[in-house]
């Protein structure tokens, strides 16, 4: 193994030419963001002082006191001292798999699946793909991931609510995942990003690091607070001394984060019940508009509610295939739907028919609008 991604990041290459060029993105993963001045407005007078009168030095390699107890207090059962912070999800992932792993360690992850969740333990150790069943609503088939394990099995990752199908696996699967690791003493790192944006909150799934001892929760700001451009995520575990070995390797990588990310990240998290209720808002108007959407066009699209988060994987049925109707779709209409093939994994088969849609973004009515007209015109 040379320690180096074995491909091209699909989705950002992707992304670096259309995110910013197409008029219409249909594909975001997260939620409508926020102003600075909007943002601001949200903070308490000390806060706001805090921010206004910050000195743009260093900052603590954990992440600043004050907000890894705002994180800390997210969770069931965690202190500060349980949370790493990292700038972005995107570091914590690629850490948290460059520390807990090995050459002659095995992983299993779920696909299809954001492609550094494969990708960077490929360039470590042999990796096992367990595929979720389209047929059964994307649905995680615990038998399978049974199967997958062997005897140097140390780490399973999984990501619910999933990107990109918005699946939420019932509870007690996941507990039973959950004793399964426990049993065998495997790592279970679980991307949660897009909790606590669920169509129902009964579906809510416990963070993983609340429930297990050798569980890692990954989160972020960017995606159910809709906050990216802050760079803000983190990891909370229990194995402070885990937490520890992640800790000296961002010595490595960022080494601190931001100083005027951080007191926005916790002004954002003191007024998170304001700001998810917001975001859950247009979420469930935009899945108004998809349902009617894909009414009016389900001789083309195959299309089933995701659980939760703020995106979703349809079926294409077109006879011109997807890769070709959505690349015709961004020239010529300026709509950007990210097409089957950024999802494609090398530890096991994902379909090939589908296209990942974003809803959270207030953008998502004018982008509709802007398809409904190229597929008339288009004669579809």
């Amino acid at each position: 193994m040379t320690g180096v991604p074995p491909r091209d990041f699909a989705l950002e290459v992707f992304f670096s030419r259309w995110e910013f060029a197409a008029r219409h993105n249909l594909t975001a993963s997260d939620a409508e963001s926020l102003s600075l001045g909007a943002l601001l407005a949200m903070a308490t007078p000390a806060d706001r002082r805090d921010y206004e009168e910050l000195h743009l030095g260093y900052t603590q390699t954990f992440g600043a006191p004050a907000l890894r107890a705002a994180i800390a207090a997210t969770y069931d059962s965690l202190a500060a001292a349980d949370v790493l912070c990292f700038a972005g999800a995107e570091e914590a992932l690629y850490t948290a798999m460059r520390v807990l792993l090995s050459a002659e360690d095995h992983a299993v992850v779920i696909t299809p699946n954001y492609q550094s969740a494969e990708t960077v333990p490929l360039g470590i150790c042999a990796v096992s793909g367990v595929p979720l069943d389209a047929a059964r609503g994307w649905d995680l088939d615990l038998g399978l991931l049974r199967a997958a394990l062997r005897p140097n099995t140390r780490l399973v990752s999984i990501n619910f609510p999933h990107n990109p199908t918005g699946k939420i696996i019932p509870e007690e699967t996941f507990a039973a995942l959950i004793e399964l690791c426990r049993a065998r003493g495997i790592w279970l790192f679980s991307d949660e990003v897009y909790r606590l944006i669920e169509r129902d909150p009964a579906t809510r799934l416990p963070q993983a690091a609340d429930r297990y001892e050798r569980a890692i929760s990954l989160n972020v700001m960017s995606k159910a607070y809709g906050l990216p451009g802050l760079r803000i995520g983190w990891l909370a575990c229990r194995d402070r001394a885990m937490l520890g070995r992640l800790e000296r390797y961002k010595h490595y990588l960022s080494i601190c984060n931001s100083a005027p990310s951080e007191i926005l990240a916790l002004i954002a998290l003191k007024a998170r019940d304001a700001i998810l209720e917001r975001n859950r808002a247009i979420v469930r108007g935009n899945l108004v508009l998809l349902d009617r959407f894909f009414g009016d066009w389900q001789h083309l699209f195959e299309w089933h509610r995701p659980d939760g988060g703020c995106v979703g994987f349809v079926r294409y049925t077109g006879g011109d295939g997807v890769e070709e109707f959505t690349r015709r779709l961004v020239e010529e209409a300026g709509v950007l739907l990210l097409p089957a093939s950024v999802y494609r994994s090398e530890v096991g088969a994902v379909p090939d028919q589908y296209f990942r849609i974003g809803f959270g973004r207030l953008g998502v009515p004018a982008g509709l609008a802007a398809m409904a007209d190229w597929l008339t015109r288009s004669g579809y």
